[in-house]
């Protein structure tokens, strides 16, 4: 488990081997969120909690909480590169966007 999402929030999972103890931070906000726990179970909770409570203490505040990730991305390629991707795609019978989500998830997924 290298990750947790919850109410759209993403962390990313760390594990302290001098502490023995499993360690996450919020990432895609401003804001810092982070939790520990000494068991995956711990840690799930702890993390539930930390967001539940960033969401009520922005709200008592009157402040909006950041948001997460859109899932909406724009990149800049030059014009060969989008060319070969959109054949790429065309190649597979996708849609540019569904041969990018693909390709960018076989890639993360792959380490």
């Amino acid at each position: 488990m290298n990750n947790m999402t919850y109410k759209g929030y993403f962390a990313k999972i760390n594990f302290d081997d001098r502490d023995n103890i499993f360690w996450g931070k919020v990432v895609g906000i401003k804001d810092s969120i982070t939790f520990e726990g000494e068991t995956v179970s711990r840690l799930t909770e702890d993390f539930h909690n930390a967001i539940d409570h960033y969401l009520t203490d922005c709200e008592q505040e009157g402040r909006i909480p950041e948001k997460p990730y859109s899932g909406k991305l724009t990149l800049r390629v030059s014009p060969v590169i989008h060319a070969e991707i959109a054949s790429a795609a065309a190649h597979t019978g996708k849609s540019l966007n569904k041969w990018v989500t693909d390709t960018l998830s076989q890639a993360i997924h792959a380490h």
